[in-house]
């Protein structure tokens, strides 16, 4: 990413939502000033937090407000607080203008979406709260949510692509993992069997799925946590998550199959107290592997 990329993806946004037009939403107003009657449709400010709020210039805000109170827009009076400072309130003339003006935006702004496919319109707003989290350095949350049509899918690829790159298995592993995901669905128990789905910025990073394996004992299955997402806690809560529906699902035992050399997942499992019963070497996914089995008794 460089400078000139930053800079052509402005041009093109302004171009876009129209702030490149003399007058905004086809009103006698700019950007500017709609913004700060934005502001002002929240409640009534004094002036120096409508300031800091815009970064605004004082001379050049003192200039939009004498402009609205000329207009019947705004009313100015001392504060409580400090006489020296005033609040800037919106008249039913500038609540109504501001009404409008929103209205239009609203518009504008169906309008622009209905071009856009209704299949892309999440990746699109999960990409605008990527770039404003990015810009402000707001650290990220996640969620958990249930299995969604397509994550099956997503679960598949990303399992298959994981693993090729951080141990080197071949696609037997993927093709192993759309097995246990097509049984999941096929036997599907919904009082004993559940999924989840992790989200950062409204796109998936982790799952992991609670399956049976008879009355008295359930298998931790498919645990993934994306490397863009690690060292947010997805892993140890989706672990957590598993368990507890286990416990709550009426479970003695939980189970998890997986192979030696995956720390991360060693000290999770550790964690909530599984322990190791079975180690052995074994010739799988095109590597010479310990395959290891898991135990927690709830």
């Amino acid at each position: 990413m460089t400078v000139a990329d930053v800079r052509a993806f402005n041009r093109f946004y302004t171009g876009v939502i129209g702030v490149l037009d003399r007058s905004y939403l086809s009103s006698p107003y700019s950007l500017t000033e709609v913004r700060v009657l934005f502001e002002l449709a929240a409640g009534p400010c004094e002036v120096p937090d409508l300031r800091t709020a815009l970064s605004l210039d004082a001379g050049y805000l003192s200039r939009i407000l004498t402009a609205f109170d000329r207009d019947g827009l705004v009313t100015r009076t001392a504060s409580a607080r400090d006489s020296r400072r005033h609040v800037v309130a919106l008249t039913p003339r500038g609540e109504s203008v501001f009404a409008e003006l929103n209205a239009r935006s609203d518009a504008e702004i169906g309008a622009l979406l209905e071009r856009v496919p209704p299949a892309d319109r999440a990746e699109l707003v999960a990409s605008m709260r990527r770039i404003e989290r990015v810009l402000t350095g707001t650290s990220r949350s996640y969620l958990l949510r249930p299995l969604r049509p397509g994550d099956l899918g997503w679960v598949v690829n990303r399992h298959g692509v994981r693993y090729a790159e951080e141990c080197g298995f071949d696609q037997t592993f993927e093709a192993m993992v759309a097995r246990i995901a097509g049984e999941y669905v096929e036997h599907h128990v919904p009082d004993r069997e559940s999924a989840w789905i992790a989200e950062v910025d409204g796109e998936p990073v982790g799952s992991i799925f609670c399956v049976r394996v008879d009355d008295r004992t359930a298998k931790l299955r498919m645990l993934l946590v994306e490397p863009a997402a690690r060292g947010l806690g997805i892993g140890a809560r989706l672990v957590d998550e598993c368990v507890r529906f286990a416990r709550r699902a009426g479970y003695e035992r939980m189970v998890l199959w997986t192979v030696a050399g995956l720390e991360a997942s060693r000290h999770l499992y550790e964690k909530v107290g599984f322990t190791i019963g079975k180690s052995d070497p074994e010739r799988l996914f095109g590597r010479e592997v310990e395959a290891q089995t898991w135990s927690l008794d709830l």
